[in-house]
């Protein structure tokens, strides 16, 4: 069982994919990692040795922003916007999307379940 960064990889998948279970590391960091090592992309994570293991975990120790330190940084980054009073901070302050989507139709996953709002009683007609 290969754990790095206190994420415990998937054993069935190739390293250079069950490296991107951690959060902080897509496919080209993995690929670049993986690159500096001399460690091929291939080898499924049960295959890895204990050795490369160890030499895979101190690269993205000393080279990557992982997990909670990346965490923390990314809510600081969006407190600070929200702090500051900029557009896509009060955007995330009200729970919206904050890159210019439309809101009229969609936006679910932001706003959340509908609410519905009653509509409004129509005036008697007068005679």
């Amino acid at each position: 069982m290969a754990r790095i960064a206190g994420i415990d990889l998937p054993k069935n998948k190739r390293i250079v994919i069950g490296l991107t279970s951690i959060f902080g590391i897509g496919v080209s960091t993995s690929q670049k990692i993986l690159g500096k090592l001399g460690i091929n992309e291939n080898t499924k994570v049960s295959a890895l040795t204990d050795d490369e293991v160890n030499q895979i975990r101190s690269q993205i120790a000393n080279e990557v922003k992982v997990e909670g330190a990346l965490r923390s940084e990314v809510q600081m980054n969006i407190k600070r916007l929200m702090d500051i009073g900029t557009h896509r901070g009060k955007r995330h302050r009200k729970g919206l999307p904050v890159r210019g989507q439309r809101t009229r139709t969609n936006a679910r996953t932001r706003k959340g379940k509908r609410k519905t709002v009653a509509g409004k009683k129509k005036a008697a007609a007068k005679k």
